[in-house]
């Protein structure tokens, strides 16, 4: 099959599978007499493998461990299980982060009068906790 029925069929664009080719995330398809790329299945499962493990918050390389692994006929369960509950522990460390920023926000914005005066305790605020660090 073709890119363009390859990213209808993974959701992903061409110019995303042209790259993960490019990184050799996915196995390079073979080409066509004119110089087309065809797809196998196989490419079309790991770029699924690869979007589903994106959307999920897995960085390149660790869509790489994933698809060596999904490669691996002898993989161990319990270092996919360790690698997701890592990946679970970084999101929870990164939600509490944004969670400090919309409060730092709020703060921030309930101070303001929000009128047409130049005083602005946002700006006043951010410039301050820039000299506390």
């Amino acid at each position: 099959m073709n890119i363009s029925e390859v990213a209808k069929l993974t959701g992903l664009t061409t110019k995303t599978i042209r790259f993960y080719e490019s990184k050799g995330v996915i196995t390079e398809p073979r080409r066509s007499d004119n110089g087309y790329r065809l797809y196998h299945p196989k490419q079309v499962d790991e770029l699924i493998l690869i979007r589903r493990s994106r959307m999920v918050g897995f960085s390149l390389d660790e869509c790489l461990e994933m698809l060596k692994w999904a490669n691996d006929p002898n993989r161990r369960s319990a270092d996919v299980k360790a690698k997701t509950l890592k990946k679970i522990e970084e999101i929870e460390e990164k939600v509490n982060e944004l969670e400090l920023m919309k409060q730092t926000l709020l703060t921030l914005a309930a101070s303001c009068p929000g009128d047409d005066g130049a005083e602005c305790p946002i700006i006043d605020g951010l410039c301050s906790m820039e000299s506390k660090k």
